[in-house]
């Protein structure tokens, strides 16, 4: 047998190395796993208020599991994921383009992520659905996503805005939500808005015949289209309340479907006073509690606990930043009152003031929160200054139609990103979680979220709160309407403050201010309704006829609403 020769040997060898080589690396290419796509960045997301719930997403439902440290592979229509499906140090890679990679849970989006910060992870666009967190993730139904526990869902905190209670059906039309314990939290009929806070006390808000009318306890306002001025419309307004009247002018904003109204200045003072209000004095002014007259007024001794005022004044801001402090809680002393007074009980109202003494060390409104109250107030300070700089329209008044200002949108000053710290006016009912707390008169909270959501709500954290109130450092939903409501009380006390400041420039160690002259508004208030009155008590008398025909028929379905 005859063997070739060394040449034809080495020429076969490599023709077989050659056809080999392709095999081999096919074979690679089977067994090597797939690239993964690159994580997702661990920023937190903005927070929307319209967060996108699908009700379609590319998701199947399966039975809710813990994987710890695996790896699934989803198909380009997306992955099979769970509900309620928790990972730990795992990688679900949903479709070709969305990588979801988190510490503590996720759910997959359609072609992309981002993470959430303190653990979730929301998913991509249209079908992304919100996660659950280590606090424990809500598994939702099939295609209709999975909502987070309250720690760090994508409402920053707020949790679910749905307290517990059932939905009436009214006969006739309309329906009525009832708290689990039996009374009335809202009621929706014949164009009424009825709601009742979580400690009592009653709003009412209709519009009727080109009005809008609210009461809230034994007084409101009337409103009315007024002019239109500049492409903007305004709005008077007729306040009643123990048997007094004012008025005011409110400028008309349309932000999401929804219409908000923003106080407006009735004067301006010269430029000089403001800069003289808003830079610091050449020293130290000692005001005290004598100099302001409150020694011995009730209203200070039941809030001695909550503040203390500054031992001097470094600047006008400091003085009027303890003006509007103490003006909100004189108001919500005298609004206790009132409302012991409709319930026939023997103390004006319950103890939460916090306790302690005057000047004492330890109070609930912090320096740092006083801090926050104080630059608001500057930051109003050099907006009026600008706006006090600004030459007045040159048009003339013209009516207004009821819908003015009802068609270009523009955000009203309670969502301005530049102002967050708010100085709660009245009674307010907030959400934690899907549960109801209280703030009132003399609470700050700072908003943390710029855009409501379907529920015309943002989020806010309690800066300072009393001790039956919603806890300080709790994450809250807040109606825009009432922040808005927060935000225009807190621009009528500042006007008070300032007029104040003005008369006492000069007096008790006080430096003298340059100017304290003022420039009618470009829009001034006109005289007060006075039909406002009989206005109000008609529709307080339509709510009571309402809520006594809601009672009956909540009692007669007993469980049956929802």
């Amino acid at each position: 047998m005859s063997f070739p020769s060394g040449n034809l040997l080495r020429q076969w060898t490599s023709i077989l190395v050659l056809m080999a080589a392709p095999a081999f690396a096919w074979g690679q290419k089977k067994t090597s796993s797939p690239p993964k796509a690159p994580s997702a960045p661990h920023s937190a997301p903005s927070h929307s208020s319209t967060p996108s719930h699908s009700s379609t997403p590319s998701h199947s439902t399966t039975t809710s599991h813990t994987a710890t440290g695996h790896t699934t592979t989803g198909s380009t229509a997306g992955h099979t994921a769970t509900t309620g499906r928790t990972a730990t140090g795992g990688t679900h890679t949903g479709t070709t383009t969305g990588t979801h990679t988190t510490t503590t849970g996720t759910r997959g989006g359609t072609t992309g992520a981002h993470t959430t910060a303190g653990g979730g992870t929301r998913g991509g666009t249209t079908a992304g659905t919100h996660a659950g967190t280590a606090a424990g993730g809500k598994g939702g139904a099939a295609g209709a996503g999975a909502r987070g526990g309250a720690a760090a869902n994508v409402h920053g905190g707020a949790g679910s805005h749905t307290p517990p209670g059932r939905t009436v059906s009214l006969k006739g039309g309309g329906r009525a939500n009832i708290r689990p314990n039996g009374q009335i939290r809202s009621v929706d009929r014949n164009g009424m808005h009825i709601e009742h806070g979580v400690r009592g006390g009653r709003t009412v808000v209709s519009e009727r015949n080109g009005a809008r009318i609210v009461t809230r306890g034994r007084g409101g306002y009337v409103q009315r289209a007024y002019v239109t001025r500049g492409g903007h419309a305004y709005y008077s307004r007729t306040y009643y309340y123990h048997g007094a009247y004012r008025s005011g002018v409110y400028r008309g904003y349309y932000w999401h479907g929804h219409p908000y109204y923003g106080y407006y200045h009735p004067y301006w003072y010269h430029p000089g006073f403001y800069g003289w209000a808003y830079n610091p004095w050449p020293g130290p002014v000692y005001w005290g509690v004598g100099a302001w007259g409150w020694g011995g007024a009730p209203w200070w001794g039941y809030y001695s606990g909550w503040w203390n005022p500054y031992p001097y004044y470094a600047s006008p801001a400091f003085w009027l930043t303890d003006y509007l402090i103490a003006a909100e809680l004189q108001s919500a002393y005298a609004a206790r009152q009132e409302a012991a007074a409709d319930q026939g009980a023997a103390d004006a109202a319950p103890a939460d003031n916090g306790g302690g003494a005057p000047a004492s060390a330890n109070v609930t409104l912090t320096p740092e929160v006083k801090q926050a109250i104080a630059e608001e107030v500057k930051a109003q300070l050099a907006a009026q200054q600008a706006q006090a700089n600004q030459p007045a329209a040159a048009a003339a008044p013209a009516a207004a139609p009821a819908a003015a200002g009802a068609t270009a949108e523009e955000a009203p000053p309670a969502l301005d990103p530049a102002h967050r710290t708010f100085v709660v006016d009245s009674d307010v009912t907030a959400i934690n979680n899907g549960q109801e707390c209280a703030l009132s008169s003399g609470d700050v909270i700072t908003r943390l979220t710029d855009s409501p959501d379907q529920d015309q709500m943002v989020n806010a954290s309690v800066s300072a709160s009393k001790k039956s109130d919603c806890a300080a450092g709790q994450t809250v939903a807040v109606k825009v309407d009432d922040l808005q409501e927060m935000y225009n009380h807190f621009q009528e006390q500042l006007t008070s403050g300032l007029g104040e400041l003005a008369k006492k420039q000069g007096t008790g160690g006080m430096p003298k201010a340059p100017d304290t002259g003022t420039t009618a508004s470009d829009v001034p208030a006109p005289p007060p309704d006075t039909s406002a009155a009989k206005t109000l008590q008609d529709q307080q008398a339509q709510a009571d006829q309402t809520e006594s025909q809601v009672k009956q028929e909540a009692a007669s379905s007993g469980g049956g609403g929802q």
